[in-house]
């Protein structure tokens, strides 16, 4: 394992941690019917927009699932040292990086309100995203 790619696999981890507290505080929220305390005006709008939710789904359930996989592959990857894993796993960032620009888009120019925890899970894919693409011009160089 180089030191590069487990640099690059813990941060995966840490930043992929905070994107599923983010995305699951939000889902626990959407079943408990509230809304979290928010210092924008625009959470309430935000979360029960027509938008928070896919065929029934939330979102924020989504990008639980999103996040979780990034821990366990970046899990895996630390405990196996297998490039594959880490490799893949930069092409899975590409995923989260486009769902999080259409999911900004909506908020900013169709919803015309701005969640903080949304704008949290934007920043935590944008990084998911970056980190992967070095990954994968770092693998590609070689």
């Amino acid at each position: 394992m180089t030191r590069y790619l487990k640099i690059t696999a813990i941060i995966l981890l840490i930043i992929s941690a905070i994107g599923f507290a983010d995305a699951t505080y939000l889902t626990v929220e959407h079943y408990s019917g509230g809304i979290p305390p928010c210092t924008t005006d625009g959470c309430e709008v935000v979360l029960t927009s027509e938008y928070s939710e896919v065929a029934g789904i939330p979102v924020s359930l989504l990008g639980s699932f999103y996040y979780l996989a990034f821990i366990i592959l970046s899990v895996a990857y630390l405990t196996s040292g297998n490039k594959k894993i880490i490799k893949y796993a930069s092409y899975g960032t590409i995923v989260g990086f486009v769902m999080s620009l259409f999911l900004v888009f909506l908020m900013l120019f169709v919803i015309k309100s701005i969640c903080q925890y949304c704008i949290v899970s934007a920043g935590t894919s944008t990084i998911l995203f970056v980190t992967g693409m070095y990954i994968f011009a770092k693998e590609l160089a070689k």
